[in-house]
């Protein structure tokens, strides 16, 4: 009895995937705080516009890309149970600082640093100098985002060089797809958890309820992780299991088990470059769904941040259909003996077609908020589905020990266009908002031509709208431009990534 139990395969390569799951979840909680908070809290405090917000999440797109440069190549240097560890407690740390950022503008303004939160409030109601509420405000939000951008950025290569040291090639994708599924459920836990947090206890406590989290899970990764070959929990079996694949790095070979990549060699490679280019078109729609969907329903639809939350625990709910990512490309290589790269990328052509239907999003919006919402579901889960598998491209091709740099460089390209669309989505969002948007008919600028250089007050439309005037706002043209851009961006990845990698090739 003894010897038939020590030949089972011990499982505990899915208690890791848990983690890595629950950290990710935390990830996209904390990053989702000021979304679900800026329209309803900080635009009346701060007095924010689109552009504003805009410039936040820019930043904190372009501070996560230059980040994950680094951050991949620290945990390959640090390991990955070091790694993770300085990655969460940064971020964790710069979520909770974007509570004090109100304290901080009072301080800054007036000299009065010793006051609490509503005190602060306050004190910022009596200040004439709206214009440095504003600048000095989103000085200091910008750089809690660059603590926040700084440690969040090691989540993915941690978690995808995690993922590399438990699991063979053919299974990659579907642990990635699990743990890659706490952004869509931390997504799905914001607007159900943030914005009632918020609204009884103020938004600052949301950022440091949700912030402390992370500090929570370094307790269990501290106790938890190991390498395989010296976990006590990993039995001979699993192991083996894990490292089914040694033979693409053969060991009677006069070089190491594994090509010892610099940095700088990485970029010498197409598979790379096919990597950098996918992140470069994707990454930033999901952070554009991300970002801006609470916007969207409060500038389109008039919801407040409670009032979105249905919406969008729906719409996050629709998110997970994602798992199917991790399953598909599995099936194509255990039952049509499809090697993994083959098998992902006919995985990810078909993902690639579902985003097409955010074209369809702001038209049919008209019938109801619903359709744009469903539709913004299913484009987030395609993109969910094509992100873990675009991750695991890297673990099928590169050694282990590049896994996490090259992952990184990813990162970085995925974190520039999302700093562009952030950006080009605020400017766009506030010039529609002015330049298209229509009074009885008439433009707007040429009615109140003041608002060519001037802020238009927040409840400007609505006032005039509650006084009988018929409004039509541009900004649903912007809207509809950035859908139709989300909704390419995906088969011209894969065009390009296609071309670039048209075959299975092992970097040895």
């Amino acid at each position: 009895m003894k010897n038939e139990t020590s030949i089972k395969p011990s499982n505990f390569r899915w208690t890791i995937c848990s983690l890595l799951f629950v950290a990710t979840t935390i990830n996209y909680l904390d990053r989702q705080v000021l979304s679900l908070t800026w329209k309803d809290y900080l635009v009346p405090e701060f007095h924010w516009n689109n552009n504003d917000y805009g410039n936040i999440t820019a930043l904190f797109s372009i501070f996560y890309a230059v980040s994950m440069l680094f951050a991949g190549r620290f945990i390959d240097k640090m390991g990955t149970k070091k790694g993770f560890l300085y990655a969460i407690a940064i971020w964790s740390i710069g979520a909770c600082l974007h509570a004090f950022c109100g304290i901080a503008t009072s301080g800054m303004i007036t000299g009065n640093w010793f006051v609490n939160f509503a005190e602060a409030k306050e004190i910022l109601e009596k200040v004439n100098n709206v214009s440095l509420i504003i600048s000095t405000s989103v000085t200091l939000f910008i750089f809690a985002r660059l603590i926040l951008a700084i440690g969040e950025a090691g989540n993915f290569p941690g978690a995808i060089k995690a993922t590399a040291e438990y699991f063979p090639k053919k299974d990659r994708a579907f642990a990635t797809s699990i743990f890659n599924a706490g952004a869509t459920v931390g997504a799905l836990a914001a607007p159900l958890t943030i914005p009632f947090i918020a609204k009884s206890m103020g938004w600052e406590m949301a950022f440091i309820i949700i912030g402390a989290l992370g500090f929570i899970w370094m307790g269990f990764w501290v106790f938890i992780y190991q390498k395989p070959e010296e976990h006590p929990k990993v039995n001979e079996q699993e192991l083996k299991y894990i490292q089914q694949d040694t033979e693409d790095y053969p060991t009677d070979s006069t070089d190491n088990v594994e090509k010892k990549l610099s940095f700088w060699d990485c970029f010498k490679y197409k598979q790379t470059w096919a990597f950098i280019f996918g992140k470069f078109m994707t990454d930033g729609v999901w952070w554009f769904y991300l970002f801006w969907t609470p916007a969207y329903l409060s500038s389109v639809y008039k919801m407040d941040s409670t009032e979105s939350a249905l919406p969008l625990f729906v719409l996050y709910m629709i998110t997970l259909l994602s798992i199917i990512g991790g399953w598909l490309p599995k099936y194509f290589v255990d039952k049509l003996q499809m090697n993994p790269y083959a098998g992902r990328m006919r995985s990810m052509l078909i993902f690639a077609f579902f985003p097409l239907l955010a074209i369809l999003a702001q038209p049919l919006g008209a019938t109801s908020s619903w359709i744009p919402v469903i539709i913004i579901g299913i484009a987030g889960a395609a993109h969910q589905a094509w992100s873990a598998n675009i991750f695991s491209t890297v673990g099928d091709m590169f050694p282990k020990s590049a896994i996490a740099t090259v992952v990184g460089i990813g990162g970085m390209a995925g974190g520039i266009g999302s700093f562009l669309i952030n950006k080009s989505s605020g400017l766009l969002f506030d010039y529609s908002h002015k330049a298209w948007t229509t009074i009885d008919g008439i433009p707007l600028l040429e009615k109140y031509p003041e608002f060519e250089t001037e802020r238009m007050p927040e409840d400007f439309l609505t006032n005039l709208e509650k006084s009988g005037a018929i409004i039509v706002d541009g900004i649903n043209q912007g809207y509809m431009i950035i859908f139709s851009v989300c909704a390419i961006a995906y088969l011209t990845a894969w065009i390009v990534m296609k071309l670039l990698v048209p075959k299975y090739k092992v970097i040895k």
